[in-house]
């Protein structure tokens, strides 16, 4: 992970540049935010077997590393690790049905599900290995399918999905304040990994708003970006340790 420089963002007065910040310090690894994830964007159930294969579907994972060699080895932190919402994305401009989208308004990387023919030209660009591709369609036994989320589609195999930052809800806070004529207020709008998370590891909101708390974490000292380096100018912020806890930094 590279030093953080946040760009210089400009965004349409009746939306929001949207970035997210993880505490590196704070998180636990409970996996809560992978879970709330998987159950906010109806994401299937592969299964052991398929899981095995590397075909599991994740659009949120966990990751923790080791290092050294035993008895001397030294553990990393728990990072949370999903799309990063690049600005300058690379997985965008290699797919061959323009089914990987930008989103100006938001500046979001966002998915066109029934436009998608499945080339995997987009997974095989992501440096964060944020795309997932769906192998088939999965069964759901009862009473699963009576807890699909009406705001979000409903994927069938051959198919690429990835996080959205939870757009769904960020089209209805926007609608909401919209309707109210006023802005959206700061912390009005969670994913559902931030909402999930117990330790609050998981900020959210307007990168454009230098008041918010998401805009002021991800400019102090403490930011950094993976990849940054790449040049794909991530809307995800880490925030490294300050405490040695044993783990790699």
């Amino acid at each position: 992970m590279a030093k953080h420089n946040i760009p210089e963002i400009k965004a349409d007065a009746t939306t929001g540049i949207w970035g997210m910040s993880i505490d590196m310090d704070v998180c636990t690894g409970c996996q809560a935010c992978v879970a709330a994830c998987a159950m906010e964007n109806n994401i299937s159930f592969v299964g052991e077997k398929d899981s095995g294969y590397g075909r599991s579907l994740h659009w949120m994972r966990s990751e923790h590393t080791f290092e050294g060699e035993f008895p001397e080895v030294e553990t990393s932190s728990f990072q949370p690790v999903l799309s990063q919402q690049c600005g300058n994305a690379p997985c965008e401009p290699v797919c061959p049905v323009f089914a990987s989208v930008h989103s100006q308004a938001e500046d979001l990387n966002l998915q066109v599900y029934n436009r998608c023919v499945g080339t995997r030209y987009c997974a095989n660009n992501c440096p964060y290995v944020a795309r997932v591709f769906n192998m088939r369609d999965y069964d759901r036994p009862d009473p699963l399918p009576n807890q699909f989320n009406p705001d979000v589609t409903v994927r069938r195999r051959g198919i690429m999905e990835k996080c959205t930052f939870c757009v769904q809800r960020i089209h209805k806070v926007e609608d909401q304040a919209k309707s109210e004529g006023r802005e959206v207020i700061d912390g009005e709008m969670q994913p559902a990994c931030a909402q999930a998370c117990p330790a609050d590891a998981i900020v959210f909101g307007r990168l454009d708003d230098p008041e918010s708390k998401v805009s002021k974490v991800a400019k102090s000292g403490r930011g950094v970006q993976l990849l940054e380096e790449l040049g794909t100018l991530p809307r995800v912020t880490y925030l490294k340790e300050e405490k040695d806890h044993g783990r790699i930094g």
